[in-house]
């Protein structure tokens, strides 16, 4: 599978995904640590994929998404933004219910 395709099905296939350095128990860079920390506070299960375990998708999702750095939160197939949107997100109270949202449709979904 070529590299962009499997990023799309990715994003196709997780309703909630984290772009990140590092694993959200384990981080490996600042940024990628409070994306995923911001996410974890929302209390709804969410996918990542390690970047610097695939080099080939760090390379390539920066094109695709027209977004040069990680993290990258993408949510129902649409890229949401990086660390600081993230972040800022997170402290107006707009984070939670987005993700929550998301996660309950598709519980529902996948319960029909």
């Amino acid at each position: 599978m070529e590299t962009l395709d499997k990023i799309k099905t990715q994003i196709a296939e997780n309703p909630i995904l984290l772009y990140m350095k590092g694993s959200p128990k384990l981080p490996s860079c600042g940024f990628s640590s409070q994306a995923s920390q911001a996410l974890m506070n929302c209390g709804q299960p969410f996918a990542y994929v390690d970047i610097l375990q695939n080099p080939d998708i760090r390379s390539e999702l920066p094109n695709y998404a027209d977004w040069p750095t990680f993290p990258q939160l993408w949510v129902d197939g649409e890229l949401v933004g990086g660390c600081d949107i993230i972040i800022e997100m997170f402290q107006k109270g707009e984070l939670q219910p987005l993700v929550t949202q998301t996660a309950e449709k598709h519980q529902k979904a996948d319960a029909e």
